[in-house]
């Protein structure tokens, strides 16, 4: 499970491999959009929800997987990248657990990931 208390991921690069690392759970009539990864963690945005993945242990043969289906998302911010500070950020309200914020790199479109959440909370 994510550590809530500390609740920031390491800034995020697209990359596609988290997305077949979660095939397996992903529900009939979900669809994978999007993936990223950080330096070992990563996130994946299904029309549905978004799964969190914690790599643990020295090996990384054990990992942690976190749902967080839109629907639980009350509040969610998200600051584009600018002319000189090329990182964007997606802060998400849970309720009953609180914010989390995902950190992102490079070309990092925040603007899709946002319509992905608009399309499922709204």
């Amino acid at each position: 499970m994510i550590d809530f208390q500390n609740k920031s991921f390491l800034k995020m690069k697209q990359d596609s491999s988290f997305s077949k690392k979660v095939h397996e759970l992903i529900a009939q009539g979900e669809e994978i959009l999007d993936s990223y990864k950080s330096m070992r963690d990563g996130v994946v945005f299904t029309t549905m929800r978004i799964i969190v993945i914690n790599v643990q242990g020295l090996t990384g043969k054990k990992v942690d997987y976190t749902s967080i289906p839109y629907k639980r998302i009350n509040v969610y911010s998200i600051e584009t990248a600018g002319t000189f500070d090329m990182d964007a950020e997606l802060d998400i309200f849970i309720s009953g657990i609180g914010k989390l914020r995902f950190e992102f790199r490079g070309r990092s479109d925040i603007r899709e990931i946002s319509r992905y959440i608009s399309q499922a909370i709204i």
